[in-house]
């Protein structure tokens, strides 16, 4: 009996040793990390500068950055990092502050709130420089400052580091190795500076991670892949510039995740290399805008798991101590829901900013000038229109059906309204706009509406002003506009050449409202590093997917052009 016991116990013994040490294997082969990106911290102001009156967002600026409320983010940010003990690792990949070429004392203060986080919890901070971080020049914070500042959040861990620039590798857990591949252009504010050096650099360290048993992550500021559409056209400074050519040799050389920032969006997306590799990047957005968002990856040897997190609350309290001037109703709205008051706050400044690009100051031209009469006519009568209010009497709704325009209802207030939305829900990632929805016709048919409103208003105001001023008398609001009213009534509101522009454009306001590539942006799950690798399939998903996407352009083209065949 005393054998069967001891038999039975030893047995039970064994097994919980082999539990133990198979859990603690599993867990030494997996990693778990959070990625934040363009901090922007910004050293807060004492007091609020200007007039608090009902308007909630009037401190907000163009760059729709929370930038008095930065450090408070970063604060909670860590906290939540901290306060989760399965994160081990912390990565940022780039512009950790706002105004680090001048104000160095940025520099400092994030990398004492980074250094109290990594004495707190023990867990290691890895950061790479964005071009917000230091620039080159005699009065400039520089590249030495940046590595010297940040030396405890990845260079003290460094395997290897290239002079003169912000790149190096370290281990992260037992079975990864970070690559952080400095980006930037030192000279030029946002421009990329990856140049064939740096790309080799990175290669040659996905190489060795390889032979020393260990998988390759990617980080640095600008992004790989497009994030929207024709990035390189329409945002050519946030995308390095032979990223295709690029993408192929990182996906080639085992490198399967790429973590960047710069463009402030959250987004996913991925690319095949015509050996059939695959290589996916995540954008992140700033941390201290809308949507005020990191993510939390796991990697394991099979797969790779990704959720988004927000940070949606501060210590309004010591907020408010640190800088005077909000309202009672601020702080009441940030303590509801901080996201909820970032959205407002970035789709103020978005209309701040555009609205500031569509000054005469901006454009460049002063009063006096040729042309001033004809491009100020131009721009008011289109800012009027944005601010105009859809709805009800004297709003847009009723305005447009004198030029046969039909806008469809909606809960948005104006122009700036729709056309903000747009923009944060590029930010906030998935967009899942219709290009046949509410939202993108309305779009469509106030950008009719603007061009045959402002072009008639032009002619009238500039080309037709004297003989206006004779008809007002007898009740004529101006030639120009009646006429062209008269035309959409009796042609309709879009001509054939506008609707050949659509037939056109619209597979790019499809990209654009409709993130369809198949890479979840916040939410998801990745077959891992140690995955078998389907290059033929991944090859047949590439041709089956480029003829799906020419399929439905395609058929996008095709709708307006039986719209322009209708008319003919």
């Amino acid at each position: 009996m005393k054998k069967v016991i001891s038999v039975f116990l030893t047995t039970v013994l064994l097994v919980a040793t082999l539990s133990v040490a198979m859990t603690a294997f599993a867990k030494d082969d997996s990693l778990k990390i959070a990625v934040a990106s363009d901090l922007h911290y910004n050293l807060p102001r004492e007091e609020l500068e200007g007039p608090i009156d009902d308007e909630i967002y009037w401190y907000a600026n163009r760059r729709a950055a929370m930038e008095d409320e930065s450090g408070f983010i970063i604060d909670e940010f860590l906290r939540q990092c901290a306060e989760d003990n399965s994160i081990e690792y912390v990565l940022i990949s780039g512009d950790l502050v706002d105004n680090g070429r001048a104000i160095i004392e940025e520099h400092y203060a994030v990398a004492e709130k980074l250094r109290k986080f990594e004495k707190d919890t023990g867990k290691d901070v890895f950061v790479i420089n964005g071009n917000h971080d230091f620039g080159d020049g005699n009065e400039c914070t520089g590249v030495e400052d940046f590595v010297e500042i940040y030396a405890d959040f990845g260079y003290d861990k460094a395997l290897e580091k290239v002079d003169g620039t912000c790149s190096y590798t370290a281990n992260l857990g037992s079975k990864y190795r970070l690559i952080a591949l400095d980006s930037c252009e030192y000279t030029k504010s946002t421009e990329d500076g990856l140049t064939a050096d740096r790309v080799n650099w990175a290669l040659e360290q996905a190489d060795k991670a390889y032979e020393d048993g260990r998988y390759p992550i990617l980080m640095m500021h600008h992004n790989l892949l497009d994030h929207m559409p024709l990035q390189r056209i329409f945002s050519r400074n946030f995308i390095i510039r032979t990223h295709f050519t690029t993408a192929d040799r990182f996906a080639d050389a085992g490198i399967k995740v790429v973590f960047t920032g710069h463009e402030h969006c959250s987004d996913g997306a991925s690319h095949i290399s015509l050996m059939g590799n695959r290589i996916y990047d995540f954008a992140t957005t700033s941390l201290t805008m809308y949507p005020l968002q990191y993510r939390v990856f796991n990697f394991t040897e099979n797969e790779i798991s990704y959720e988004a997190k927000t940070v949606d609350s501060i210590d309004t309290t010591a907020l408010s101590q640190a800088v005077s001037g909000y309202s009672e109703k601020q702080l009441k709205l940030m303590n509801e829901g901080l996201n909820a008051y970032a959205e407002g706050f970035l789709k103020k400044g978005v209309e701040y900013r555009l609205a500031l690009s569509l000054s005469m100051e901006k454009i460049g031209i002063a009063e006096g000038e040729a042309f001033y009469d004809l491009v100020n006519t131009a721009v008011t009568g289109l800012t009027d229109l944005l601010e105009m209010p859809l709805y009800g009497e004297g709003g847009v709704q009723e305005y447009a059906k004198k030029f046969n325009i039909d806008i469809p209802d909606s809960n948005y207030e104006n122009g700036w309204d729709l056309a903000t939305d747009l923009v944060a829900a590029h930010y906030e990632g998935e967009e899942d706009f219709d290009i046949y929805g509410t939202e993108v016709t309305i779009l469509l048919r106030m950008v009719d509406l603007i061009l045959l409103s402002d072009l008639s208003g032009v002619n009238d105001k500039v080309f037709l002003g004297a003989a206006n001023k004779i008809l007002e008398k007898i009740g004529i609001d101006g030639i120009s506009a009646e006429f062209t009213a008269f035309c959409t009534k009796v042609f309709g509101p879009v001509t054939a050449g506008e609707y050949l522009l659509l037939a056109i454009a619209s597979p790019i306001l499809h990209v654009f409202a409709n993130d369809d590539d198949g890479v979840n942006d916040n939410h998801g799950t990745l077959e891992g590093y140690g995955a078998e690798n389907a290059k033929l399939n991944n090859v047949i998903e590439k041709v089956t997917s480029f003829f799906e996407r020419i399929s439905l352009y395609l058929s996008f083209f095709m709708h307006y052009i039986l719209k322009l065949f209708r008319m003919a």
